[in-house]
């Protein structure tokens, strides 16, 4: 009996040991690698390379709302399907790069084409189709950031902060694809108190998140729309549900914990 225990607790032991070592962190992206997309729908079926699609440099010249709402582009990667000949009606990535509309003085460059105009410019196609090659870029991570306040996970940038200082100027509105509506009355910051003991509390502000998402990057599909009727937790925020749409993704992730659990705990 001594003997059938002894290699029970053995056997627990060594389970311990190997649930533990898959717990091991995962390798975290460079910055300008995170929040990097990779899109294959159909890419690969057309003799293309998958297209990287670089969040952060798209997330410094637009809005998500812009993107996720007005052109219609999924919040899951690979969720939208987006075809060669969709961009080339001027949907999904054609509503900008449609080699007509200009952002800061500069043409944005077009997108795709028809295919003889592709096997003629192919250079043209790997500019998104880029996966595995070595292309050359017109905006480099760290010289488009430099200067830009930092942060110490993520993209390591802040961009709330360098929104709020002018470095970055998000556009909101495009012709002919958003509409005009008068702004809604922003709510005030709330306090959302934690379920684990000792956690700070949890200060959301709907300010911040506006600027980025309107509010239909939120409500109602993520969260409802009355206050406190939504429920949810840390792990299903951790299994990409609720703040982990995002947060994780493409803002900055969860382990960044003071971010959100900011308003200290009160001593006795």
């Amino acid at each position: 009996m001594k003997k059938l225990l002894f290699i029970v607790c053995l056997i627990l032991v060594f389970a311990d040991i190997s649930l533990a070592q898959t717990g091991i962190k995962k390798k975290r992206p460079l910055p300008y690698d995170y929040g990097k997309v990779i899109i294959n729908n159909y890419s690969e079926k057309g003799g293309l390379a998958p297209v990287v699609f670089d969040h952060w440099l798209h997330r410094a010249k637009f809005t998500c709302r812009l993107c996720h709402v007005d052109i219609g582009f999924g919040m899951k990667a690979g969720s939208t399907g987006i075809k060669a000949s969709d961009n080339t009606k001027g949907y999904y990535c054609g509503t900008c790069h449609n080699g007509k509309m200009s952002h800061n003085n500069r043409k944005v460059f077009g997108a795709c084409s028809n295919k003889s105009a592709q096997q003629k410019d192919i250079k043209r196609c790997e500019r998104c189709h880029s996966m595995g090659k070595d292309v050359e870029r017109n905006y480099d991570f760290n010289t488009f950031t430099e200067g830009f306040p930092k942060e110490r996970f993520g993209n390591g940038i802040n961009w709330e902060k360098a929104e709020a200082e002018g470095l970055v100027e998000p556009v909101d509105f495009i012709e002919g694809i958003s509409i005009k509506r008068p702004p809604l009355t922003i709510p005030k910051d709330s306090s959302i108190e934690p379920k684990g003991k000792g956690m700070p509390e949890i200060i959301f502000s709907h300010k911040k998140h506006t600027i980025w998402n309107g509010c239909e990057v939120c409500h109602p599909e993520i969260f409802g729309v009355k206050k406190g009727t939504t429920k949810y937790t840390m792990i299903e925020i951790y299994e990409d549900k609720y703040c982990g749409v995002c947060h994780g993704k493409v803002a900055f992730p969860l382990i960044d914990c003071q971010r959100c659990h900011t308003k200290p705990v009160q001593s006795l």
